[in-house]
């Protein structure tokens, strides 16, 4: 397997700070590894690294000679060229045969033109477009968009446009730095099957959990500037992870266990002399015991999304209600109601009108026609991108949420920002500074702070890094309100929505299934192609959608079967836990006495009994892995 990249020992600084220590590590083709770490731990550092725009401080760095790297780029310099040509400028080679194939005809230099002609045939120039268009499409642009400006496309699309040139850039290494911020989840999934069938090495950084497990074998973590290599994806990094935590939190409790007999010897014969020599002894192994250092995860987000405690029911109620812009309804004779408790998901295709959907929940847009009720004691939380863009640079943290409760105490609102990780002088000083995540997390903050008893979240997770990201969705899981959802991180909707609604041809309809469900169901349907897509094209695309149909009916046959391991996955903690419980009894010397034989007893039967049910649950856990893992392989063949 072709090396593409490798450090050894390597010390990355940025403004005399060390951000990576001692990094060792290397990448090879058809390897996909994600950077995670807190913000400003380094990754995008190590990116211009590789990219030549930064250096190393110490170590060995190797690439691969000739080495061609695409890297995503944030912003689009020529905005006057169109969709399609902005994503063909990635093939650089191609750009300057063209401008050779001109420059030979318009010389008459028939020779240079063959030769340049051949050099277009080597390189299938004239499927290029074709290429460069299904990469768009996948990426949820329409074919009416490849002709359009650049600069008629919004922020999110540009970014889209850069990820569409990169995909399409000849390379050997890709750099993809939060490749999913502006994805909706048909997108991700578009990016998720390029990157399986892509040849060369992927390094990513990505806060979408769900996107590293499905694109990721290996995984670096940064932390306190340790560079830290894991085998697997996400999932695996965490049970690695947690084992490590385990496993030096055991060192350490016998660790203190030796020191405080160490110490104890010491304060008995440190006097006596005949015991002088054994106790300096003891002094210096004392000495030179350095504590361990606990790996420890302490998330810095200990918030919670306080619930009013008036609530009606149904909070919101619609009947054959139109929604859209201008007089246009996108969504139309929409029948839906939001009761206490419920947890909804807007599934569907970029554009076909979620946030309009949300929009005109909020009342931020009014419906066209129909009817609609809200409940007495309604009371909204709104969150969407857009209101990030609407805070107050020129205000705090602090006086954001003045501004909504004059007479909240000061030291109050501090302790609930601070439960956002919005301390000390981020909370005083005025938000111009802040990046797009600290923005987001005000953004929620205020959200919370007024007790909705039904939030609307469009997009919540954009800018959040992972553990905001699973501290957003425990929060959700523990609010006691009505949600209404729309986000492209699967984690979050599965965690968080009990009932998935379609947002699809006009129509606002229940959806009967899972997010698994509804990857299924979009690949049984049959993509448009390209516009100048050439006839055998369409054909073999049309030729392909039984293959689809067949693949879409094995991934629905796999989500069940995926639900059953995770069943027992869960038992298997369950009864894993509570045998710990028992044997730490049973390790208590007390309970061996006399007078504790019942509870002796108890706890042996127990122990029996548990250890049968976790065995059991082994077995089932083993068998619906093995079915699921069959199936699997099935539909990757």
């Amino acid at each position: 397997m072709a090396r593409m990249i490798e450090l050894k020992n390597v010390q990355i600084q940025r403004g005399g700070r060390i951000l990576i220590d001692n990094a060792t590590f290397a990448l090879h083709a058809k390897q996909c590894m994600a950077l995670t770490g807190v913000n400003g731990c380094g990754k995008s550092t190590l990116f211009q690294v590789l990219l030549g725009s930064h250096i190393i401080d110490q170590g060995d760095l190797h690439i691969q000679p000739q080495l061609r790297i695409a890297h995503m780029a944030q912003e689009i310099d020529h905005i006057e060229r169109t969709a399609r040509e902005h994503v063909l400028d990635g093939f650089t080679l191609f750009r300057q045969l063209e401008q050779e194939q001109r420059e030979a005809e318009a010389s008459g230099d028939d020779n240079k033109l063959a030769h340049t002609l051949a050099a277009l045939d080597e390189i299938d120039a004239y499927s290029l477009a074709n290429r460069a268009e299904t990469i768009l499409l996948g990426l949820g642009f329409a074919n009416t968009d490849y002709d359009k400006p650049v600069a008629d496309f919004s922020g999110g699309w540009r970014i889209r446009l850069n990820l569409a040139r990169t995909l399409f850039s000849p390379s050997d290494l890709l750099l993809l730095d939060e490749p999913t911020n502006h994805l909706d989840i048909e997108a991700i999934h578009f990016l998720e099957q390029w990157i399986s069938k892509y040849e060369g090495a992927v390094l990513l950084v990505s806060h979408d959990r769900d996107f590293i497990d499905a694109c990721c074998n290996r995984l670096s973590h940064i932390e306190q500037t340790v560079f830290k290599v894991y085998s697997g994806n996400y999932s695996a990094f965490e049970r690695q992870r947690a084992e490590h935590m385990q496993q030096q939190q055991s060192l350490l409790v016998k660790q203190q266990r030796r020191q405080k007999e160490l110490q104890g010897f010491i304060d008995r014969f440190r006097a006596q002399a005949t015991k002088a020599k054994q106790a300096q002894s003891r002094i210096k192994a004392l000495e030179k015991m350095q504590t361990i250092q606990v790996v420890r995860e302490q998330s810095p987000y200990q918030f919670k999304i306080p619930c009013s405690d008036k609530v009606s029911s149904p909070l919101i109620s619609w009947s054959k209600v139109d929604v859209g812009y201008s007089q246009k309804p996108i969504v139309k004779a929409c029948n839906f109601s939001i009761n206490p408790g419920q947890r909804v998901g807007l599934l569907g295709t970029n554009g076909a009108g979620k946030s309009t959907v949300i929009k005109s929940l909020a009342k931020d847009i009014t419906v066209l026609s129909g009817d609609e009720s809200f409940g007495e004691h309604l009371n909204i939380g709104y969150f969407a991108q857009h209101q990030l863009e609407a805070l107050d640079l020129d205000a705090s943290a602090i006086l954001h949420i003045q501004r909504l409760s004059p007479a909240a105490r000061e030291q109050d609102i501090r302790d609930f920002l601070g439960s956002f990780n919005i301390r000390g002088d981020q909370a005083t000083d005025n938000i111009g500074p802040f990046s797009g995540g600290e923005k987001a997390r005000l953004a929620l903050a205020i959200v919370a702070w007024q007790k909705p008893n039904v939030l609307l979240l469009d997009e919540p997770t954009n800018h959040l890094d992972i553990a905001m990201r699973e501290a957003l969705s425990d929060a959700i899981q523990a609010y006691q309100g009505a949600v209404i959802l729309i986000s492209h991180d699967r984690y979050m909707l599965r965690h968080c929505v009990d009932d998935f609604y379609l947002v699809e041809d006009g129509q606002l309809s229940l959806f009967n299934g899972d997010i698994d469900d509804y990857y299924a169901m979009r690949e049984s349907k049959d993509a448009s192609p390209p516009s100048s897509v050439q006839q055998d094209s369409i054909n073999a695309n049309t030729s392909k959608k039984q293959v689809r149909a067949n693949a879409a009916a094995l991934r629905k046959q796999l989500s069940p079967l995926k639900k059953q391991v995770d069943k027992f996955e869960k038992l298997i903690e369950k009864f894993d836990l509570a045998l710990g419980n028992i044997r730490e009894q049973l390790s208590d010397a007390s309970i061996y006495e006399e007078s504790n034989k019942q509870q002796l007893q108890t706890a042996l039967s127990q122990e029996k009994e548990i250890a049968q049910q976790l065995q059991e649950a082994e077995e089932n856990w083993e068998q619906a892995l093995e079915n699921y893992e069959t199936l699997q392989q099935a539909l990757e063949n």
